[in-house]
């Protein structure tokens, strides 16, 4: 479905070096799976996100989504952002059913279509009202329908929850689960937070620090739902912690010049699966 061969990403700075975000990065992402990429902030997530999508065009390596060179964004993939960009003068139902209008689909067939989606994440209650009458959880569930009523191949998630609360976070997570169970749609998701990449997906990929590049891979062997209090995925989050510590490590050497280290156990339990976020 996805097949990322040998693909670096270079941008020129003012200073007229070059800026290396991503050196020889390759994976697959096959038809149906769910997949998740970890790693600091600027080890180059977005940039292989946006790759992808085809809204950059320029780089090294092999992209192709189904058998073909990506050359441009296409129906097929769907980017769902951190930022829900609903239009403010449109309610749900119209957020949601926008893309079908600019296809061309008769209004009363893209209403239904819309209204299905809406259905799926729960606003049916809610499809008369304004983006500023909605919660900031019902805002990106609007933004997931709004995705999922294009009916695309491959849904492109960049930190589509790191701005909820952890009880609207929870419930989208499992709400997207279903909606991934249901449909079996292809996503690669991107986040900083450790139990989320585990809880949602099938594997999990560890960047590595600027360049970025696939440092580790990890299977989630457990069965679904993946519960938080099975053991397996408490070692696997552990184990992901440990490798991800390593990059954020040398992240902080780079900013303050000398060594530093993080200290085992230095994070509570209750936030320790959130980390990179910011750095």
């Amino acid at each position: 479905m996805i097949e990322i061969n040998k693909v670096s990403k270079a941008f020129a700075q003012k200073s007229g070096k070059s800026y290396h975000a991503l050196d020889q990065v390759s994976f697959t992402v096959k038809k149906g799976e769910f997949v998740s990429l970890l790693g600091p902030s600027g080890c180059g997530k977005s940039t292989l996100l946006n790759l992808i999508a085809g809204f950059e065009k320029h780089y090294d390596g092999q992209i192709e989504v189904n058998g073909e060179k990506v050359r441009g964004p296409g129906p097929d993939r769907v980017v769902v952002f951190q930022e829900h960009g609903l239009f403010p003068w449109l309610t749900v139902l119209d957020n949601v059913a926008f893309g079908l209008k600019q296809r061309g689909m008769a209004k009363k067939e893209r209403y239904e279509l819309a209204y299905e989606q809406i259905k799926a994440v729960h606003l049916s209650k809610f499809i008369d009202r304004y983006p500023h009458e909605l919660s900031g959880g019902m805002k990106q569930r609007v933004s997931i329908a709004r995705a999922l009523v294009m009916d695309p191949d491959i849904l492109l998630m960049d930190e589509p929850f790191a701005a909820l609360d952890e009880q609207t976070r929870f419930i989208l997570q499992k709400d997207l689960e279903e909606i991934w169970q249901k449909t079996q749609k292809t996503i690669l998701f991107i986040t900083h937070n450790i139990r989320e990449a585990i809880v949602l997906s099938e594997r999990v990929l560890v960047m590595s620090t600027q360049p970025g590049r696939i440092k580790k891979e990890f299977a989630v062997q457990a069965g679904r739902p993946h519960d938080i209090g099975d053991p397996l995925i408490h070692h696997l989050e552990s184990t992901i912690m440990e490798t991800l510590t390593e990059e954020l490590e040398k992240v902080v050497r780079a900013e303050v010049g000398h060594e530093y280290s993080i200290k085992k156990n230095h994070f509570p339990n209750s936030t320790a699966s959130s980390m990179g976020d910011g750095i």
